[in-house]
């Protein structure tokens, strides 16, 4: 799987989780020079907390457009710091 926003892939793994939809990628599959913290904070009542990363490609910003759980709840513990993305990021095969 590849995620793509702004013509470039953002992330890239063959050990994609899905939930509820969205593919979680390891956070090893990320290219991290694209990603900066976000302050946004959302809470899900069954996975928990979660955290988001700012996408920046060629100057372009695309804000709290990918999200994970650092702690997440006891249910979903097999996504901790997997990533997962919307806000027009393209997930592909």
């Amino acid at each position: 799987m590849k995620a793509m926003w702004n013509d470039t892939v953002i992330a890239q793994s063959d050990d994609t989780i899905v939930v509820e939809g969205n593919h979680y990628f390891p956070p090893d599959s990320i290219t991290k020079s694209y990603f900066s913290e976000s302050d946004k904070r959302t809470t899900c009542f069954w996975k928990g907390e979660a955290h988001y990363f700012d996408i920046t490609v060629a100057d372009e910003r695309n804000e709290a457009a990918a999200w994970y759980y650092p702690e997440p709840k006891k249910a979903v513990q097999k996504i901790k710091d997997y990533v997962a993305f919307w806000h027009d990021v393209t997930i592909t095969d």
